[in-house]
């Protein structure tokens, strides 16, 4: 990079009478409507300063960041009505742009991103994500093909921004298939452009969870826990909310403290993974009597609507549930506060409880007897509709503190390693169940395929997630469904059409109540907290088909999955 800043310097006049020869509206016709009206700009790597001219003519507060000298002092000898605030910076550092506390309603990478080492770029990414405003837009543009000078260029492709977007819970446009031309005349050299947005529904919700995950100084897993547990409930189970205000959303904290063991068990037990700096310092909710007389349980034993008939292993849940329960109200509840403030977003309402003498069953009663658990109501719909943003952000967060802690314990853990610790799932184990069940069934009659009608044969059908579980991960007995092979293959993970689930809508509820009604407390105490609109004491097989295509159109408006 540096030898690239000298070459700056060095042919600055030429640069400079090269740049300034093309217009501002040539070289970006692609994004010229995405210019906003008002608010701050980032130019990184301004050049000549034509692109932060033209913007600050249009009444914008520009910063032009430039670290060649040459070309930027004679950038800012030209005179503009707008001032421009110039900065000698670069990436991936951008000390100076830090220091001005400052977002930015867009940011600006023209003819830069092909001069950033590969081994640079996530890094490069993640701290201009923590620049932008809600709703703000970065602009980079690709250039592709051989360098004709001395300095350095690198491949770049718009597939590996799409991917850092998604691990820092920004948004990725393509804003053209086909690569536009160079309009300096090389014929082999060509351009495109992509746009990198944050999702914001007005609330400032989502920026604020940003901050939380990415730049809070209280990194810990435990935080990120928290956030990936409520992201779970949220987009899977808003039956589960007891009630709303103007300011929060309340859920049972037993459904939080669930999905915690949920997600910490295959790290803790399976892949045994140190959430801390000190692989010798135990866990806060990891105790006897509770988690340790559960060790030999997997992540899936765990699940709403389960029912544990032995003393010993009811006694067990409850006291785990209430470990983690402590846990959590003491420990990343405390500590996730408003951005410079002591302020909680979190609030726990913790009950007194009595240990169960008999059997546990993991149902709406049982989870809210831990207490409640606040959250403002819009993170909790920031949660809902942008998990298909949040969730790579905190994948990818609860991965890089994991590394930290392998590296500094010398443990072999590979980046690949922890990412799949984090996705880890047992689906012939999830669908294992409903497989028994429909061969159990075959023996003595009849199973009709729920998207087809048509009757199965032992071996020669699938158990399909009727919402995808790879954007909706749900494994309750109503959402899982016999297919033929076939159609399951076709359907992959698209979500069925609104007129496919009507069609079927008899076959689905047939199937309900001849799989289930022996299970019936179990598919309803699941349904009643997953779906929308259902409460605790439904018993209707046709309100449950209700709910489910309720739910059906709000994963189709929040994620806009593919139909089938």
């Amino acid at each position: 990079m540096s030898e690239n800043i000298k070459y700056y310097s060095t042919h600055a006049e030429k640069l400079t009478n090269q740049y300034n020869s093309v217009e501002f509206e040539k070289v970006h016709r692609d994004w010229l409507s995405e210019i906003p009206e008002k608010g701050f700009v980032l130019d990184i790597g301004a050049g000549s300063g034509r692109d932060a001219r033209f913007l600050a003519a249009k009444g914008l507060s520009v910063v032009a960041v430039e670290p060649a000298d040459g070309i930027r002092e004679r950038a800012q000898q030209y005179v503009v009505d707008q001032p421009i605030h110039w900065l000698n910076d670069k990436l991936p550092e951008l000390n100076q742009v830090f220091s001005l506390q400052t977002k930015f309603d867009l940011i600006l990478l023209s003819a830069v991103w092909m001069h950033i080492a590969p081994s640079e770029r996530e890094r490069c990414i993640r701290k201009l994500s923590t620049l932008l405003k809600a709703n703000g837009k970065m602009v980079i543009s690709l250039r592709h093909g051989a360098s004709h000078d001395e300095r350095t260029m690198y491949p770049v492709s718009a597939d590996e921004l799409s991917g850092f977007a998604r691990k820092f819970g920004l948004s990725f446009r393509l804003l053209s298939e086909q690569a536009n031309a160079d309009e300096l005349g090389r014929d082999d050299v060509y351009w495109q452009t992509v746009i990198l947005a944050l999702p914001d529904d007005g609330s400032g919700a989502f920026p604020l969870l940003r901050n939380i995950i990415v730049n809070d100084s209280k990194s810990s897993t435990y935080k990120v826990g928290l956030l990936r547990a409520l992201l779970r409930i949220a987009e899977g189970h808003p039956g589960a909310v007891l009630e709303r205000t103007k300011e929060h959303v309340v859920l049972p904290v037993g459904l939080v403290s669930l999905y915690w063991i949920k997600l910490f068990k295959p790290l803790v037990d399976h892949f045994q993974i140190p959430q801390s700096s000190n692989k010798t310092k135990g866990l806060g909710f990891v105790k006897e009597g509770g988690w340790q007389a559960l060790r030999s349980f997997a992540a899936n034993d765990f699940y709403i609507g389960a029912m544990y008939h032995n003393n010993d292993i009811a006694s067990a849940v409850y006291q785990t549930l209430k470990d983690v329960t402590v846990t959590i109200r003491d420990m990343p509840v405390r500590y996730i506060t408003l951005p410079g403030t002591k302020d909680g977003v979190f609030h726990v309402e913790s009950k007194r409880t009595t240990k169960p003498t008999g059997s546990v069953i993991i149902d709406a009663d049982f989870l809210e007897s831990f207490g409640r658990f606040y959250i403002p109501v819009n993170i909790w719909d920031s949660l809902a509709r942008f998990s298909v943003w949040i969730e790579p952000s905190l994948v990818n967060e609860w991965a890089a503190l994991m590394r930290t802690y392998t590296v500094s314990n010398a443990m072999p853990f590979s980046q690949s390693d922890l990412l799949k610790a984090l996705t880890w799932e047992d689906p012939r184990r999830t669908t294992a169940r409903v497989r028994n069940r429909v061969n159990t069934l075959l023996e003595n009659e009849s199973v009709s395929c729920c998207w087809s009608g048509k009757k199965l044969v032992a071996e020669g059908y699938a158990i399909d997630h009727a919402m995808p579980f790879s954007r909706w991960p749900n494994n309750d007995l109503w959402n899982l469904l016999p297919t033929k092979t076939l159609l399951n293959t076709k359907k992959s993970d698209k979500l069925p059409s609104s007129a496919r689930l009507q069609q079927n809508r008899h076959i689905i509820t047939a199937w309900w109540q001849q799989g289930w009604v022996d299970s019936a407390d179990e598919f309803f105490i699941q349904a009643n907290l997953a779906l929308p609109n259902l409460p605790a004491s439904n018993r209707s097989f046709s309100d449950v088909f209700e709910a489910m295509s309720i739910q059906r159109d709000r994963l189709k408006d929040f994620q806009q999955l593919e139909e089938w």
